[in-house]
């Protein structure tokens, strides 16, 4: 993204998410704030969001994006149940779920480009929605930024198992700033079972798209009209991942810690769980995005 401005596929997420909230039923993923933090600046995009059933991949994208916002969610709480009390996001965008928190024990660690997090802090003062005493905002740019340092900086406890949710970052980055923030991810892991509180296991969810290659015919076309869009907007996608391909990053680290449990999730098997026997048309659309669940 571009130094000073905010991320627009970030905005893009938020009001699809906020769409969600209005045009779909039932709801997959509930989130009572996804409208309010927009505010007024954005009320009017957020009429304008696509529902036709024309316009199947359009209506599909929304679904993958809550879908990818319940299933971070449900890893979340299965991770708190085992005493997890830190929760990373990286690359927070709009995210609300700081400010729904039902955890009081949990610290959350909003990770993202300083001009993003400046303008949602903007938008949470408009809207009215106080800042809870568990959140702590850390500015980093993946790409040119340490992000161990800063997260350090802002409190993290390297000595306790935390969850980790990198929703819509990796296809923007580089190959070398998606190892070097696996890397310190599986790290963590590793260190935080030999620290005082090895309660819980570091956890981490995170959605990827496949190559161009990979898709049949009309995936392709609709991957090259979102790839426009996103190029446009300052934010080319830049990284893809076979499930073959992302499986063999994790394989690569196990010299640090062990994989105890991966899933990874193609659009039917999340159609499955989250949208089955729907009367709307909301669903995923094709194989290019998937959903992936480690365990470390």
């Amino acid at each position: 993204m571009q130094t000073a401005i905010p991320s627009r596929t970030a905005l893009r997420v938020a009001l699809r998410r906020a769409a969600h909230q209005i045009f779909d039923s039932p709801v997959v993923f509930e989130d009572p704030l996804a409208i309010r933090i927009l505010g007024e600046s954005y009320a009017e995009e957020l009429r304008r969001t696509p529902t036709r059933a024309d316009r199947p991949f359009s209506t599909g994208l929304r679904a993958f994006l809550v879908a990818r916002s319940r299933y971070a969610e449900d890893n979340l709480t299965r991770a708190e149940s085992t005493g997890v009390t830190q929760y990373v996001l990286l690359g927070a965008g709009l995210d609300t779920f700081a400010y729904r928190n039902p955890w009081p024990h949990l610290q959350v660690f909003e990770i993202d480009h300083p001009a993003t997090q400046q303008w949602k802090r903007e938008l949470l003062q408009a809207a009215g929605i106080s800042l809870p005493t568990n959140l702590t905002f850390s500015p980093v740019d993946f790409e040119t930024q340490s992000l161990p340092e800063q997260l350090f900086a802002a409190g993290f406890d390297p000595r306790r198992p935390a969850f980790f949710a990198w929703l819509g970052v990796v296809p923007y980055l580089t190959l070398q700033a998606f190892r070097s923030t696996l890397g310190f991810i599986v790290k963590h892991a590793a260190g935080s079972r030999s620290g005082e509180d090895s309660r819980g296991r570091t956890g981490i969810t995170l959605d990827y798209g496949q190559p161009r290659s990979a898709l049949p015919l009309f995936e392709k076309l609709a991957h090259d009209s979102l790839a426009a869009r996103v190029r446009l907007a300052g934010e080319p996608f830049r990284l893809f991942f076979t499930p073959e391909e992302i499986a063999a990053e994790f394989a690569a680290l196990h010299n640090i810690a062990a994989v105890e449990e991966l899933e990874d999730i193609a659009g039917a098997e999340v159609n499955a769980r989250y949208f089955h026997q729907r009367r709307d048309n909301l669903k995923i659309q094709g194989s290019s995005g998937r959903l992936l669940n480690a365990w470390l």
